[in-house]
């Protein structure tokens, strides 16, 4: 019986067998079983996540803080591989021209903070964006890099310039200078923390190592650097591709965030949720976001503080008597 139902899906479902193959990529690197113990400890311990900084309560008592990101990639998603089409420019400018006015009157609505980490590109292309999420006075700008680069694929040089030109594009346009970092992609290269530590950010959010907030180590040493961390389960795009083999229905999407909220909730931590105008912004996806909020405001008042990145960050330094973030 076993080997005639095998033999069916071997027949009939190559999906089957996609699945179960799992092939040695092919590269150049040495495979890890060739590593020697020091070259092990010297790649885990390049950035490392260090000590908690989740504070024993959060301000006014709340149970749990809730901060809602946003990355303003729009055309920059097109552009940075160098060979944009017409549609998917298009397809991109939909994020400024319809997906952030959509998602700033539902802020508005319930009077939440967020934090919009955006290419300074992006803003460049649409610098009413600014004014926009400036309007309210409840909003954070923070740093996606220049163009949505892939800094893994970029010497410490061209890293560090690009994103110098990006602070110093996104101050000049938002007239405020951003203390926080998202990778574009979330995509950290061995530079990124000595860049970040010279520069002087204070907060970065790209990385998975908790649900909590940490402080930054680098090759074992403490930074100062607080750490936001991310999550791919908390964001929109890897699930909101129509054309993806993951696609799930928003309103599937919103209980997996809720159950995620409902944990944080119960464990007193923190809810990082990261969405894109130009994913999120559309009719039926902005659904998922209203039915969190519902969500999270039927716990009533004064269980949930509502904070920017940025607030999160300097409270927890606060509470946890981290002191400034380190030079190297």
């Amino acid at each position: 019986m076993y080997r005639r139902t095998l033999a069916l899906l071997l027949t009939c479902c190559p999906a089957f067998l996609r699945a179960q193959a799992q092939p040695v990529p092919v590269t150049t690197a040495k495979p890890g079983w060739q590593w020697s113990m020091d070259s092990v400890h010297a790649v885990v311990n390049e950035v490392r996540a260090g000590r908690s900084l989740q504070p024993t309560t959060w301000p006014g008592a709340a149970r749990v803080a809730v901060l809602l990101s946003f990355d303003v990639d729009n055309e920059t998603i097109a552009i940075r591989y160098g060979e944009p089409t017409v549609g998917s420019l298009a397809e991109m400018q939909y994020g400024a021209r319809v997906g952030l006015p959509r998602i700033m009157r539902l802020l508005d609505q319930h009077k939440i903070p967020a934090s919009f980490f955006i290419p300074s590109v992006s803003l460049a292309i649409t610098p009413t964006m600014a004014d926009l999420i400036k309007k309210s006075g409840r909003h954070e700008f923070a740093v996606h890099g220049w163009i949505h680069e892939l800094n893994m694929t970029l010497p410490d040089s061209v890293e560090r310039a690009l994103l110098t030109k990006a602070v110093s594009e996104l101050t000049a346009l938002t007239g405020q200078k951003p203390t926080g970092y998202r990778a574009p992609s979330w995509n950290f290269s061995p530079n990124t923390l000595s860049i970040l530590r010279d520069m002087g950010f204070r907060y970065e959010s790209s990385l998975m190592a908790d649900d909590a907030p940490y402080e930054l180590l680098q090759r074992g040493q403490p930074t100062g650097l607080v750490e936001l961390p991310v999550q791919w389960i908390l964001d929109d795009a890897p699930l909101f591709d129509p054309r993806g083999e993951r696609y799930m229905n928003p309103r599937d999407v919103a209980r997996v965030w809720m159950d995620e909220f409902d944990k944080a909730y119960e464990e007193g931590t923190m809810f990082v949720l990261t969405l894109h105008p130009h994913v999120s912004g559309h009719r039926s996806r902005i659904v998922a976001l209203e039915l969190l909020i519902a969500h999270i405001q039927a716990k009533g008042a004064g269980k949930v503080w509502w904070a920017t990145h940025a607030d999160a960050a300097e409270y927890v330094r606060k509470a946890a008597k981290l002191g400034e973030p380190r030079t190297r």
